[in-house]
């Protein structure tokens, strides 16, 4: 799979929250199967509690909805989450391209501060997320807790 031509990041809209909800539960089906955690409402639910469509931006790859993902203003830096995209755009260089734009805004907002995230155990995305930097912060049985600290001058 080739990366499209046109990768935009739109401002989401309070409507998107269905269809993000949507887009999280069939983005983390598998995983929270292995763990034992998948609950058909519980995934959408956690979803909307969390909503912030000033913070999340809709993914859109040549002109169609490709997924999303959201970067909060969070204590000592930001917090990366809701970083979903459909089935069929996954590993193609789209995750990579988008969380590289965000990183890079988020650093020329703020080159001292921390991202943090979190990933479910044996998600795919963890790889993505160690060739970017972020490294291991703590874990437990379910998530692993990742950080990318600031570039810092030598």
């Amino acid at each position: 799979m080739k990366l499209p031509e046109s990768i935009r990041l739109l401002a989401a809209e309070p409507s998107d929250a269905d269809r993000l909800a949507e887009l999280r539960a069939e983005a983390l089906f598998e995983s929270l199967n292995q763990l034992g955690r998948y609950s058909e409402q519980g995934v959408r639910e956690r979803f909307h509690r969390s909503f912030d469509p000033a913070f999340t931006r809709i993914i859109e790859t040549d002109g169609e909805f490709a997924g999303c993902i959201a970067l909060k203003p969070a204590e000592n830096g930001y917090l990366l989450e809701h970083f979903y995209l459909r089935q069929e755009t996954r590993g193609g260089g789209v995750g990579a391209e988008v969380l590289g734009r965000v990183l890079a805004e988020a650093a020329s907002a703020d080159p001292a501060a921390a991202v943090r995230l979190n990933v479910l155990q044996g998600s795919a995305a963890r790889r993505l997320y160690e060739r970017f930097g972020f490294e291991t912060e703590s874990e437990d049985e379910i998530d692993v807790f990742m950080i990318l600290h600031p570039e810092t001058e030598a």
